[in-house]
């Protein structure tokens, strides 16, 4: 295990986290020299001769290690940092793929946008883009302030009550990368997290061409069982009858990569469990558990949410 690996902020996959990381590494380089400066003033303070206190005292090392120093320090590094990071406020080109993420507790909502900035297609927790190209996401929240953060991709942004805001994110090869909620945001915060998903411009485009498909009926008892347990009221299959909007959009919840916001691997098992007590799972969640449930009917259920893909 690399460094890394360990702290994926310092591994770049696009530009726009490229530029942080260089900033990063610039602000840390500046930080150990001010300190070595820093603790040889003290030495000098400390244990230094008489004669070599009265040469570097007086006010005019004062001048020059408290206000000329900093001053020169702190600007020189404002200048290179917006210098360097301006890519993450430049106008993205205006055939860029739109997404638009909300933060709720303690889930993202995902809406991929068209070109007049309209939902074409919902999903939940997960982010598909074409590698190599620009995205601009708009950030918004529905409940209190979270963070959108993938490191590997961009800089964190707030997500704010009442405001939109914009984030570009970029992968430059193929991959998937992690994000998470940098902003505490109560209850099980640090169990939000979220996953882009980057694909070859042909891969995506073949995948966001699979997903316009008219989705066929499935005619399985756990299609009823859905609709008789009241999941329908908050959750939404497109191309049926449910269609509430609190929690995650379903449609296509069985080819996600993930349970419960990342933290689930998603297969039969897990599912079963969080639909029996997500609450012993995700202390907290909106979610209420259905305990009531029988082993054959959350199977039944499981099953017919696997096959929505």
């Amino acid at each position: 295990m690399n460094f890394a690996s360990i702290i994926p902020v310092f591994d770049p996959a696009g530009p726009y986290a490229g530029s942080i990381t260089t900033l990063s590494w610039a602000l840390i380089a500046m930080a150990v020299a001010v300190f070595a400066v820093v603790l040889t003033a003290l030495s000098i303070a400390l244990f230094g001769g008489s004669a070599l206190k009265a040469r570097l005292g007086g006010p005019t090392m004062v001048w020059a290690g408290g206000i000329v120093f900093p001053v020169v320090v702190l600007s020189a590094l404002l200048i290179y940092g917006l210098s360097l990071t301006r890519n993450l406020t430049a106008a993205v080109p205006p055939d860029a793929m739109r997404v638009r993420v909300t933060g709720e507790m303690w889930w993202w909502r995902v809406a991929y946008l068209d070109a007049r900035g309209q939902p074409f297609m919902l999903d939940a927790n997960e982010l598909h883009i074409p590698a190599g190209r620009p995205v601009l996401v708009e950030l918004e929240s529905n409940d209190v302030i979270h963070s959108f953060w993938v490191p590997r991709l961009s800089g964190k942004l707030d997500m704010v009550p009442g405001r939109r805001n914009t984030l570009p994110i970029q992968a430059d090869s193929p991959g998937v990368y992690a994000g998470q909620c940098a902003e505490y945001c109560g209850g099980p915060h640090a169990l939000m997290g979220f996953v882009v998903v980057a694909h070859t411009p042909a891969d995506f485009d073949a995948w966001l061409a699979s997903r316009r498909m008219p989705r066929p009926a499935i005619a399985m008892d756990g299609a009823a069982l859905f609709r008789a347990t009241g999941c329908a009221a908050c959750h939404r299959i497109a191309g049926t009858d449910a269609n509430g909007s609190a929690g995650p959009d379903l449609t296509h919840v069985g080819s996600r990569r993930s349970l419960g916001a990342g933290i689930l691997p998603n297969n039969r098992g897990t599912m079963m469990g969080w639909i029996g007590d997500s609450q012993a799972i995700k202390p907290g969640n909106r979610m209420p558990p259905y305990k009531m449930l029988s082993a054959q009917e959350l199977t039944a259920l499981a099953t017919y949410l696997e096959s929505q893909k």
